[in-house]
């Protein structure tokens, strides 16, 4: 399992690096009344991916089960059955994404670039459309445990798109070519993961002619749970360049969504546990071995909840100077401060996102959790609209960061119970040791910002090494020291020689 998880760590670090690259050169080409109208087409078109109705961890779950019982036969029903429903769903979100050109339209962009806008929008709308069925081979191979092959191809395609982005846009700078990006790495993504399906299950088939009604059916209740999942989490996540769009202007919207491009991230840093642990669960429940899948709630909840504090320290303390120095200092203020907000929250959502909820899932657990993440998002919704306009950003960010600690403390709870796990024991071994440890980290990283002041990208890369550095003995020797699931001095034979000596 580590093996899997760590090659989506090392995807999302590459996807981190590329955006880090990508995020000030378009943002500069495009201007901020440009990126702000990019994000707002995103913003509105994403709401076409709840049209795929859960549909994706839907069919992760079933695939995931026919391979663990060896039912190929299955496998293919499963396989053709979500092909013809992406297909059709596809097409109804072409047809809603007509729908949606009357809310983009109401919204005030600048006469220079409304043509392209305008443009950028139908090329998103048929990217989002055709991406349904170009889901389809990175389930097939997540079920088959699959993740580091899947994840050379995911790698290769954020190359191109690096790549692309930087030539095209060098050569015109428009949110049309943008979106055309969109759709080539898209195409190149879908070709060779279904190359590497065929080449390495030729039982495997994706096509329409394996259908099942019955199949069908049992995914498409299970996705319903998925669709008012994904719908809390768009409403959580992806509506705020909507409110600050619609009360304040689109020029201030850059200024968060850089700030939460950073949470964004790190939960898809998070999330790449949860690839890995919901196949898992799905396969330690249907092989009846709960106390392997007990084990695996409370081991990789620490780890999740570790490697925010080690990500979230450094972007709540030095976050705000990092964003001044790689987009520009006028970003330090407001966008920093929607960092801190967002990322203190962070600190309980994203452990129980990353593990408790895939597990949930995995269990056929999903009405509790589903509904929850939809409050949460009403919620958000209707704080960040309440709170805009007195608070600015701030005010959007408190919207967000409220909602998402209540859900968590939902989920965590629903989790403990599903599982046979006392709350007390889930916060006995998770939080203490790591909240302790935490605390030179946190002091180091202060240091670094009143006591030397630093400001370039030298002092911050400076700050962030030696946070690692004794973030990781802090670990070893406290943290983990003795640990049930993970003893890391045991398991690292250097340490373990220089203690005996």
């Amino acid at each position: 399992m580590l093996k899997n998880v760590g090659s989506n760590w090392v995807i999302t670090g590459v996807t981190i690096v590329a955006a880090y690259v990508l995020t000030p050169f378009t943002l500069h080409k495009l201007g901020t009344a440009g990126y702000g109208s990019w994000n707002l087409i995103n913003s509105i078109t994403g709401y076409l991916a709840l049209l795929v109705l859960g549909v994706p961890m839907a069919s992760v779950r079933y695939f995931a089960q026919h391979v663990a019982e060896g039912d190929v036969r299955k496998l293919n029903q499963a396989i053709g059955s979500c092909t013809a429903l992406y297909l059709v769903l596809g097409g109804v979100a072409l047809l809603v994404g007509a729908g949606l050109y009357g809310l983009f339209i109401g919204y005030d962009v600048p006469a220079t670039i409304r043509g392209d806008a305008h443009w950028a929008f139908a090329l998103t709308v048929l990217y989002v459309a055709v991406g349904f069925v170009g889901m389809l081979p990175s389930g097939v191979l997540s079920a088959h445990d699959d993740f580091l092959p899947r994840n050379i191809a995911r790698l290769a395609s954020l190359v191109l798109r690096v790549g692309l982005t930087l030539v095209l846009l060098t050569l015109r700078a428009s949110l049309s070519v943008l979106a055309l990006i969109q759709l080539a790495c898209l195409a190149f993504d879908f070709g060779l993961c279904t190359w590497l399906i065929l080449r390495r299950y030729p039982g495997t088939r994706i096509r329409v002619a394996d259908f099942d009604w019955g199949m069908a059916r049992r995914i498409f209740s299970f996705s319903l749970y998925v669709l008012v999942l994904n719908a809390g989490i768009r409403l959580s996540f992806e509506t705020d360049s909507l409110v600050i769009g619609k009360f304040q202007d689109v020029s201030s919207i850059p200024h968060f969504t850089v700030a939460n491009s950073f949470i964004l991230y790190l939960m898809e840093f998070v999330i790449a546990i949860a690839a890995v642990v919901m196949p898992m669960a799905t396969r330690l429940k249907t092989q009846g071995r709960t106390a392997e899948l007990r084990e695996t709630f409370l081991k990789w909840s620490k780890i999740a909840l570790s490697l925010t504090m080690m990500a979230g320290l450094f972007l709540i303390v030095l976050g705000p100077r990092f964003i001044a120095w790689w987009i520009d200092p006028t970003f330090e203020k407001p966008a920093g401060q929607v960092l801190q907000i967002l990322m203190i929250s962070c600190l309980v959502f994203l452990p129980v996102r990353g593990v408790a909820l895939p597990i949930l899932m995995a269990l056929g657990k999903p009405g509790l959790p589903t509904i929850g993440f939809l409050l949460a998002g009403l919620l958000n919704l209707g704080l960040s609209i309440m709170l805009a306009r007195p608070l600015g950003l701030a005010g959007v960010a408190l919207g967000t960061a409220i909602p998402n600690v209540l859900f968590a403390a939902l989920v965590l709870v629903h989790a403990c119970r599903e599982l046979e796990t006392p709350v007390t024991e889930y916060l006995r071994y998770v939080v203490p040791r790591a909240t302790l440890g935490a605390l030179p980290v946190l002091a180091l990283l202060l240091w670094f910002k009143l006591g030397l002041d630093v400001q370039g990208l030298g002092g911050l890369v400076g700050a962030g090494l030696a946070m690692v550095l004794l973030f990781a003995v802090t670990w070893v020797f406290f943290v983990y020291r003795n640990d049930t699931y993970v003893d890391l001095r045991a398991r690292l034979p250097v340490v373990r020689a220089w203690s005996r000596a």
